[in-house]
């Protein structure tokens, strides 16, 4: 039984998922654990509620619908397109409010036309807050990875570099202290003598020989997880890292992009502006941009609405593209939050990809937002 009542509004959620020809599905409370932990993200794993089986699996609360939906549609096998929508209790910790509350949302997989699906998922998280919230001004904020990653992959980083950055899009603060690294390179220092000559030679093949004697001596390669090649192979890369430095023009190019905040009709021409002016390629993902943007304005969705900035993400790892939320003009609270998740099924488990995209909606915040 749960242990929160249903908001108020709930029939009229599921009126609208319905009006929006969804199938409505339900996942078990208690999930397996390594999804979320391993694809979900730093914030939201250490908010999760652990516990474990009687063999010793790792199960946790379920703290969010999107990995359990997707699990879902690949163990029943179920074809695409296919649109769910959910309601049901999450948990996780949080610094304000309950632990344990009510999401809603919907997901919608295997839609190959990623601009009408984008736009579709924005117009339908607005519609149905616009629905439960009559009078209320909305507003959205948009981002895109997929443009973010562009950017990085264009100002020719090593890809443990790129890597980073795009793991940390939409933490500003992670963000800049990677930058402030790139600016100023700082040496790894406490290495062994020789081992930094022979990374040092490019002589890969004594490196490896070197590392399997010293953890034969030490008595470590009995039972360690990573073998001497592995071991050399990481090394290198770290002082890779650790050294390389994103000259001051490249910088602040980052860093010029990065302060983009304008109305998102404007956007595209600004997107095209940067590119063109900093002689980066971005084609592909200026045109997804572009094309995502046509298909709302088609839709007649009010995009005078909406913000357009480029550091804005969400914190979770499986986005790969476009990334929103919507609040309430004049407070902060999320309602609405989503984005597109393109590699999500086949770390899963699925056997093809399967573009997707969804929201959530925070009904609490929504339900606080009605009372006021």
């Amino acid at each position: 039984m749960p242990l929160i009542d249903m908001p108020d509004f709930s029939t009229d959620l599921l009126n609208e998922f319905a009006a929006r020809r969804t199938e409505r599905v339900n996942t078990p409370v208690i999930q397996p654990a390594e999804p979320f932990l391993d694809m979900a993200g730093e914030d939201l794993r250490r908010r999760i509620f652990l516990t474990e089986s009687e063999t010793g699996a790792n199960l946790c609360l379920r703290p969010e619908f999107t990995i359990p939906v997707c699990l879902r549609h690949i163990e029943t096998a179920t074809g695409t397109p296919k649109r769910y929508s959910y309601l049901g209790e999450v948990f996780r910790q949080r610094r304000e409010g309950a632990h344990e509350f009510y999401q809603a949302g919907i997901e919608d997989l295997g839609d190959k036309d990623i601009a009408r699906a984008d736009a579709r998922a924005i117009i339908d998280a607005t519609g149905i807050l616009g629905a439960l919230l009559p009078g209320g001004k909305l507003e959205l904020t948009l981002g895109d990875q997929a443009v973010f990653e562009a950017v990085v992959r264009a100002l020719g980083l090593p890809l443990g570099w790129q890597k980073r950055l795009i793991h940390a899009f939409g933490d500003m603060v992670h963000l800049e202290a990677l930058l402030d690294r790139l600016a100023r390179p700082q040496p790894v220092t406490g290495l062994d003598q020789e081992v930094a000559e022979l990374v040092a030679s490019g002589d890969e093949a004594e490196l490896i020989a070197r590392i399997d004697r010293t953890m034969q001596e030490t008595g470590y390669s009995t039972n360690a997880s990573r073998s001497p090649a592995e071991i050399a192979r990481r090394l290198k890369e770290k002082l890779e890292l650790a050294e390389t430095r994103l000259d001051g023009g490249a910088l602040l190019l980052l860093r010029e992009f990065l302060t983009l905040r304008l109305p998102l009709a404007e956007a595209p021409a600004a997107l095209a502006g940067f590119a063109d002016a900093a002689d980066l390629k971005l084609g592909p993902a200026i045109a997804l941009f572009d094309a995502r943007l046509a298909a709302l304005a088609n839709a007649g969705a009010d995009v005078s609405a909406m913000t357009y900035r480029a550091a804005f993400g969400r914190p979770l790892d499986y986005y790969t593209g476009l990334v929103f939320e919507v609040t309430v003009s004049g407070s902060s609270a999320v309602l609405a939050g989503g984005g597109r998740f393109d590699r999500l099924l086949t770390l899963l488990g699925a056997k093809e990809r399967i573009p997707a995209v969804g929201f959530s909606l925070w009904l609490d915040r929504i339900e606080a937002a009605r009372a006021k």
